[in-house]
């Protein structure tokens, strides 16, 4: 190192016309390159992880059913419910089961929807479970 010990602590040269560069612009330049775009997203999407529909069982498919007339019959009293359902994806095959509660605003038996008082509505075609509030 004896031939740097001459310039080794001098202090550092600023011109004084041309202004210094901010430590953000130096970063950037040691910043990292992706050379494949929307790589990393596609690695993600490929990853992500979907269910297949469970098909309902008789006594599934009856204890629906049953609830589902109870819903018809009491939609005035607007009764609080529990409800799984299934959510296709819209990129993959599969899906994935969600729960909601809410308190039914009527069921539309013409679209096979229930309508909840928060305003969202669910198809009857993808409640997997429900039950109903006393």
């Amino acid at each position: 190192m004896e031939a740097y010990e001459d310039i080794l602590f001098c202090q550092h040269y600023i011109l004084r016309h041309h202004p210094q560069m901010t430590m953000h612009s130096r970063a950037a330049q040691f910043a990292p390159f992706a050379a494949l775009t929307g790589f990393d997203e596609e690695i993600e999407e490929t990853a992500r992880l979907t269910s297949s529909r469970h098909e309902l069982t008789e006594d599934e498919q009856a204890a629906l059913n049953q609830a589902l007339v109870y819903l018809a019959e009491h939609e005035a009293e607007r009764p609080a419910v529990d409800v799984i359902y299934f959510q296709p994806d819209a990129q993959k095959d599969g899906g994935a089961y969600r729960m909601y509660s809410g308190n039914l605003r009527f069921f539309d038996t013409a679209e096979g929807l229930l309508h909840f008082t928060d305003r969202s509505s669910l198809a009857v075609r993808d409640i997997c479970a429900m039950r109903l509030h006393p």
